[in-house]
């Protein structure tokens, strides 16, 4: 594929599987202001889990008025305790170290602070040249913003890098941005689609 430069990957659900880490995050809090905990891993409220910035799930799950003071509490969980329950993709290291020879990568996620972290414990931070979180734009996915920022942090016009995203924010964030949009294991329409990670080495046409 000629003219890419550069991939900005989203993080949950697309660099690893964080589906338990995230319902066990968002149900900590949840109990903590006395509402049941989120039981149905493919329930709506589970997927708003997995896709959203925290700021709208704790909107959505717990009313305007309660969001500041989640927020708050959601602060003191030590999410460290939930990488147990996080597994990178198939594949994964492996294909991130041979990109990040060729190409510039990047992260944009909906997710908070704890991304660092969380690629610091896995030993995949130093593959991304920018990491660029939902507490970095005013407005998260479905916002271009986000993506927006990752390309000018790897010095990249949007023509030049692919996206490669799991859900609806993630295309929507793609289109806005001018960035062609890569829809991991088909969940959404995508401009190309992924089953694996290693099928980007193959339509990049990189070689081992």
């Amino acid at each position: 594929m000629k003219g890419i430069h550069g991939i900005i990957y989203d993080c949950d659900g697309v660099l690893f599987d964080s589906r338990r880490a995230n319902l066990a995050f968002y149900s900590q809090v949840l109990e903590h202001f006395g509402e049941p905990p989120l039981s149905d891993e493919h329930s709506a409220s589970a997927d708003l889990c997995h896709t959203h910035a925290s700021i709208e799930v704790f909107r959505i799950l717990l009313g305007e008025a309660r969001v500041a003071e989640a927020q708050v509490y959601a602060e003191t969980i030590d999410t460290g305790k939930l990488l147990a329950l996080m597994t990178p993709e198939k594949g994964l290291p492996q294909v991130l170290e041979l990109l990040a020879k060729k190409l510039l990568l990047a992260l944009a996620t909906n997710r908070g602070h704890s991304v660092r972290s969380i690629l610091d414990h896995f030993q995949m931070r130093h593959f991304f040249k920018t990491v660029v979180t939902s507490q970095d734009v005013q407005r998260p996915k479905p916002s271009p913003d986000m993506l927006l920022l990752a390309v000018e942090g790897l010095g990249l016009r949007p023509e030049q890098v692919l996206f490669v995203g799991d859900s609806e924010l993630d295309r929507q964030a793609a289109r806005h941005a001018g960035v062609r949009f890569v829809a991991y294991k088909g969940l959404v329409a995508g401009d190309l689609v992924i089953r694996e990670h290693q099928d980007l080495v193959s339509l990049l046409r990189l070689s081992w």
